[in-house]
């Protein structure tokens, strides 16, 4: 994929167990841009943003994300690391493509890996980003270092079923349907639809803002189509496969009880059961976008699973 090479740029509703109630409100999880003196590579499904130097680190961000959510673990870490920072297309602003979205991020990023030469990158992902991590690692379990998955899972769909008996066969409809709701959305749809769970998402109003406008910014069939893959792509199968090690952060900010946090907990842990090397903990102060509500905590946790 010569276009990595060639062109630089800059580029509630709350449930009775306190678990996002919506796919379309829950999956709404957007922020900010980096710098514009930052160096960036273009992708067809992706452009890329790189700072720093020293051992390779890819960072994606969620759904109607860009790499502006990871400013700060970026500028924390450039003294480091080099952090390849993605953004996604038709997320926040970044050109849409047509057809198939997530499973040609996997396949470009893949490719992106080789062509730079980078040696067993770890992956940090936040929600989307994080199922993107497992896939990466997953279908290339040689090739991929550590693996940071910040609030998502191999399976997003028993988010929403409180259950891993969950299958795909069981989201068909839904998916089907949401993808189609979306492609029909307007703008100020999509936004008033991302304004219904800003509360899950962030705690101050700032940081809800910034979801909120970034979900303004970014293209409705595009997030239609990833949440249709999303609820259509059980990763749960694959991820014995991964070699590496796993840390899966979940938030419980937004959780009432903690015989919700409990529950939370056991299905994320169910979810990586099968994987060799994986650990599983929670933030109860945070909510989904723990790098706005605890940038150092996380930070720290990052910094310290990189080294591990």
């Amino acid at each position: 994929m010569n276009k990595h090479t060639k062109k630089q740029a800059t580029n509630t509703t709350k449930t009775k167990t306190g678990f996002w109630t919506h796919c379309a409100i829950a999956l709404t999880i957007v922020s900010g841009m980096l710098a514009a003196n930052f160096s960036a590579k273009a992708a067809e499904s992706f452009s890329v943003e790189v700072i720093g130097s020293g051992k390779p680190v890819i960072l994606i961000p969620g759904l109607m994300s860009d790499a502006r959510v990871w400013r700060p673990t970026a500028e924390a870490l450039a003294g480091d690391y080099q952090l390849h920072l993605i953004s996604i297309a038709g997320f926040a602003g970044t050109p849409a493509i047509d057809g198939e979205l997530l499973p040609t991020v996997k396949q470009q990023l893949l490719q992106y890996i080789t062509q730079n030469k980078l040696q067993q990158p770890a992956i940090v992902g936040h929600s989307l980003g994080a199922f993107m991590a497992f896939s990466l690692a997953s279908s290339a379990p040689a090739s991929i270092g550590n693996v940071v998955a910040v609030d998502g899972l191999p399976y997003l769909a028993p988010v929403f079923t409180r259950s891993n008996d969950t299958t795909v066969a069981m989201m068909q409809g839904q998916a089907s349907y949401l993808r189609q709701q979306y492609q029909q959305m307007t703008n100020a749809q999509l936004t008033a639809m991302t304004a219904q769970g800003l509360f899950i998402q962030a705690t101050s109003a700032v940081h809800q803002q910034q979801v909120l406008d970034m979900a303004t910014a970014s293209d409705a069939r595009a997030a239609g189509q990833a949440i249709y893959e999303l609820l259509t792509t059980d990763l749960r199968p694959e991820v014995h496969k991964i070699q590496s090690k796993v840390l899966l952060i979940g938030a419980s900010g937004a959780m009432s009880n903690d015989a919700d946090r409990a529950a939370a907990k056991a299905l994320y842990q169910q979810q990586v059961a099968t994987i060799a090397n994986a650990h599983v903990e929670f933030n109860a102060n945070s909510r989904h976008f723990i790098m706005l509500d605890q940038p150092e905590w996380l930070t720290a946790r990052i910094a310290q699973a990189l080294k591990e």
